[in-house]
C-alpha cells in the first residue's frame, strides 16, 4: 500500500515538473508571439487552437463534454481567471519587460495561493511546513536570479503591475478549479479554453482586426508551440495535479520555472550557473516538496 503510494507521489511530481517545463517556456513564445502579433489576438488564437485540440482527444478518448449550463458558467469563470485575463495581461506585459522578468513576477502564485487559502476559503491546512516552503521557494529564486535581475523593475511599472495582477489571477483559479473534482481533467481544460476563446475572439476582431496583421514565421511557429504544448498539452497536466496535489501544490511548479528556465539557457546558450544559484535550485526543490506532499497526503485521505 505504501508502495503504491509512494509510487503515485512520484508520478505526481513528475507531472509537476513537467508542467513547470510546459510554462516556463511560454513566456519565451509569448515574446516573440508579441512580437508581431498583437495581445488579444495571440491570446484568442492560443485559446482556441487549444481548446479545439484538447476537445479533439477527448472525442478520440470517448469523453463527453458536460452540456448543462451550471457547469459551462463554472467553466467561463475559470477562463476569465486562468486564460482571458491573465494571459491577455502578461502578453500585453511582456511587450514592455524581459520574458525572465516576467517569469520572476509570476512565480509568485504560490503565495498569493497560500495567503488566499490561509485566510480566504481555509480547504488547505495552512501548516508551518507549507509556510516553510514559500519562504524557501522564494528564497531560491532570488538566489538563482540574483538581485541583478530586478535592476529595471520601475522601468515598466504598469507593465509589472499587469504581471502581477495575473499572478493572483493565477491563485485565485488554482482554488476555483478544485470545484471540477467529479470531471476529466480534460473536460475543465477544454472548457475552459474554449469559453475564453468566445470572449476573446469577438474582442481581438473588434480591437485588433487580425486580418490587417502580416506576422512573422518565428511569431507563428511561437503562437502553435504556445497552443500545443503550452496550453492544450499543460492545462490536463494541470486539472489533474488540481484533483490530485491540491491548489497550494500545484500552483509550487511555478517555483520550478526558474531553474528549469536556467538549465535550459545552460544547455543551449552555453550560459553558466554560479555557486549561489546552485544552492537557490536546492531550496526551490525543497520548497516545492514542502508545499506539494502534505497537500498530496490529505488527498490520498479523501474517499475514492
Amino acid at each position: 500500500m505504501d508502495i503504491r503510494q509512494d509510487t503515485n507521489i512520484a508520478a505526481e511530481l513528475a507531472l509537476l515538473v513537467a508542467l513547470a517545463t510546459l510554462w516556463g517556456g511560454s513566456y519565451t513564445f509569448i515574446k516573440l508571439g508579441v512580437a508581431t502579433i498583437p495581445p488579444i489576438t495571440l491570446i484568442a488564437a492560443r485559446t482556441a487552437i487549444a481548446g479545439l485540440l484538447l476537445l479533439g482527444v477527448m472525442a478520440a478518448r470517448g469523453i463527453k463534454m458536460p452540456s448543462d449550463a451550471a457547469t459551462w458558467r463554472r467553466f467561463a469563470f475559470q477562463a476569465v481567471l486562468n486564460s482571458v485575463v491573465p494571459w491577455t495581461l502578461i502578453a500585453w506585459g511582456e511587450r514592455h519587460v524581459d520574458a525572465a522578468l516576467a517569469t520572476i513576477l509570476n512565480s509568485a502564485a504560490p503565495i498569493f495561493t497560500f495567503l488566499l487559502t490561509a485566510v480566504v476559503t481555509r480547504h488547505e491546512a495552512t501548516s508551518p511546513r507549507k509556510l516553510f516552503g514559500v519562504v524557501a521557494g522564494m528564497a531560491g529564486i532570488c538566489l538563482i536570479v540574483g538581485v541583478d535581475a530586478f535592476h529595471d523593475i520601475g522601468g515598466g511599472l504598469l507593465a509589472e503591475a499587469a504581471i502581477v495582477a495575473a499572478t493572483i489571477c493565477y491563485a485565485c483559479a488554482a482554488i476555483f478549479g478544485r470545484s471540477f473534482g467529479g470531471l476529466d481533467p480534460m473536460a475543465p481544460a477544454a472548457g475552459s479554453l474554449l469559453a475564453g476563446a468566445a470572449v476573446l475572439i469577438p474582442a481581438s476582431l473588434a480591437v485588433e482586426q487580425p486580418w490587417t496583421l502580416s506576422p512573422s514565421l518565428s511569431s507563428v511557429l511561437a503562437l502553435l508551440a504556445l497552443a500545443v504544448f503550452s496550453t492544450a498539452a499543460a492545462f490536463a497536466i494541470y486539472f489533474r495535479l488540481i484533483q490530485t496535489l491540491g491548489s497550494v501544490g500545484t500552483t509550487a511548479q511555478a517555483y520550478l520555472r526558474v531553474p528549469i528556465g536556467v538549465a535550459i539557457s545552460v544547455a543551449f546558450l552555453g550560459e553558466s550557473l554560479s555557486p549561489t544559484a546552485w544552492i537557490g535550485l536546492a531550496c526551490v526543490v525543497l520548497g516545492v516538496a514542502a508545499m506539494t506532499i502534505p497537500a498530496r497526503q490529505l488527498a490520498s485521505g479523501k474517499p475514492s
